[in-house]
């Protein structure tokens, strides 16, 4: 029964060391991540590819597998059918609930100006265009398919107090901007980027004069888009930003912000988001050299009131509440350490159940034994007391064994011990007292 006892004991033992060893082995295991970003051969697609192979020369924890979209929209798409478990989007997109923030990947300004020098027949009237209640009437051309854009425009037009249907919306190809502006196609011209964005910069080249500065219009009502679509920000283009020669603008330009973010679904283990967040924002620094886009990715609004939440496990990292290891696993540790206790405890109580008889019959001896010690003072013969100490031996010896098996416990063993040493002192007690009789009777019966 000892040994069935160690078995189990040991059993519960190696369960729980291959349970940890195989907690460890899957926390430790290197994850990999599949990230949806497009359209193909854009800076994002291009940063993302950086990353992951930075991410992959360094060894890290976390891997990255880039699925390369046809869109941002195609990413969101993506991450909301669950076939990628993060994704490169726009904020202002219709993002599935279970898309959370892990990273700002870069700020997008909305930038809109009149072109000089050409454009529309209209051309002599846009001195008169200030700001944007002034675009009624007027020919917008959004730069980019996206339809957030003109999602975006229609708003600001709405903000502004201009009726979307004074205003025609005409969307040009990233190509198209210099053939839109020749051919007189738009009075004013809407581009949507970083504040660094090639394809803006290029936009207003291709509708401005050399040497000579297009006008920005500013966005007045871009606190009231802020606070009714908490997805945009009222932000400034500051002087000279879009160009130094001539200073493009040349003075502050109020305007509407909007974030382009790493999403990560809900779903996604805390501690994969973590450390993925921890690779990021380590990574950034050694790779912004070689491709300075990733500069502008930052950490996002971990506000529970924010527009798109934080992921819980960008959260910890960010807010300097990762959880260690102890942290994450020490109730399964304990829960396991209580298990075995149990184990232990329950194996004892089944190797006591299961002796019982034996206890039994061992207190049965022991009372023989005590019975023995009144018999000693009573018995008359020298005989007698060898058969009863004899005896005593025989249950001695099952003691003995019945400790060793545990059905004996040492305060038992004691008791019997005490009994015991009772009874050889009767016995020694009446051997002596015989002894003396049988000599008084023999001088008796010499006289």
């Amino acid at each position: 029964m000892r040994r069935a006892t160690i078995f189990v004991l040991f059993a519960g033992g190696v369960v729980f060391a291959v349970a940890l060893i195989g907690l460890l082995f899957f926390s430790w295991r290197p994850a990999t991540l599949r990230i949806a970003v497009g359209p193909p051969g854009s800076d994002d697609v291009k940063v993302v590819q950086d990353i992951a192979q930075g991410f992959s020369r360094e060894r890290h924890y976390v891997r990255l597998q880039v699925v390369v979209t046809a869109s941002a929209a195609e990413s969101v798409a993506a991450i909301g059918r669950h076939e990628v478990d993060l994704a490169v989007v726009r904020a202002d997109l219709n993002l599935p609930p279970d898309a959370l923030s892990v990273a700002i990947f870069r700020k997008n300004l909305v930038v809109l100006w009149l072109p000089n020098g050409g454009g529309s027949k209209s051309q002599k009237k846009e001195s008169n265009i200030t700001k944007v209640a002034n675009l009624s009437g007027r020919k917008v051309g959004v730069i980019g398919k996206t339809p957030a854009n003109v999602t975006l425009l229609k708003i600001i037009l709405a903000e502004s107090g201009v009726p979307q249907d004074k205003v025609d919306v005409v969307q040009f190809g990233t190509d198209e901007v210099g053939e839109a502006f020749r051919n007189s196609k738009a009075d004013a011209f809407m581009a949507v980027g970083p504040i660094d964005s090639k394809i803006t910069a290029d936009a207003i080249g291709a509708t401005t004069k050399a040497n000579s500065s297009p006008t920005f219009i500013p966005i007045d009502a871009a606190e009231i888009v802020a606070r009714k679509h908490p997805v945009y920000e009222s932000a400034e283009i500051a002087a000279g930003a879009l160009g130094a020669n001539p200073t493009r603008p040349d003075d502050d330009v109020t305007t509407i912000g909007v974030n382009h973010l790493i999403v990560a679904r809900k779903a996604l283990s805390e501690l994969t988001v973590t450390a993925f967040t921890k690779q990021l924002f380590a990574i950034r620094h050694s790779l912004q050299t070689e491709f300075p886009g990733v500069a502008n990715i930052q950490v996002p609004d971990t506000d529970k009131a924010a527009a798109i939440p934080a992921h819980p496990g960008a959260a910890a990292y960010i807010d300097g509440n990762e959880r260690t290891f102890l942290d994450r696993y020490g109730d399964f540790m304990w829960f396991g350490l209580m298990i075995l206790s149990g184990l232990a405890s329950g194996g004892a109580w089944l190797r006591s159940y299961i002796r019982r008889d034996e206890r039994a019959h061992n207190t049965q001896l022991r009372n023989r034994l005590v019975d023995m010690i009144v018999a000693v003072r009573e018995s008359g013969s020298l005989t007698e007391l060898d058969l009863m100490q004899k005896e005593a031996d025989g249950i001695l010896r099952d003691t003995l064994n019945c400790f060793e098996d545990g059905a004996v416990a040492e305060d038992t063993l004691s008791a019997f011990n005490i009994a015991l040493d009772q009874f050889h002192n009767a016995v020694a007690d009446r051997k002596a007292w015989l002894a003396d009789s049988l000599s008084s009777r023999r001088r008796s019966s010499a006289v």
